[in-house]
């Protein structure tokens, strides 16, 4: 039966968005970085982005998952209308098949 689960936590490899975990990274050519947290560790982003090009870059299927954004679940159709703004907390949430 289908269900909510953490599971094992996907690869978070971003290759045009993240520039680092930590405050002290090199930041190149970017305007207006954000920090948002995202499943409780703190990333550094190129501003702007949406939900929607953020979970495109991370790889992840969003036919899969839940987003929870501010402690408010984000509809799927709107993940390409949801730009974020620092200090955004975001939780990922895979759905997990059992039995």
């Amino acid at each position: 039966m289908a269900g909510w689960g953490c599971g094992p936590e996907p690869n978070f490899k971003l290759t045009h968005y993240l520039v680092g975990t930590e405050w002290g990274d090199h930041i190149r050519g970017m305007s207006d970085p954000l920090t948002l947290t995202l499943n409780g560790e703190a990333r550094l982003l190129a501003a702007p982005i949406t939900l929607a090009a953020l979970l495109a870059d991370l790889g992840l299927d969003t036919r899969k998952i839940a987003v929870e954004r501010n402690e408010a679940i984000v509809p799927r159709s709107a993940y390409g209308a949801v730009w974020l703004a620092p200090g955004d907390a975001l939780e990922i949430v895979h759905f997990i098949g059992g039995g």
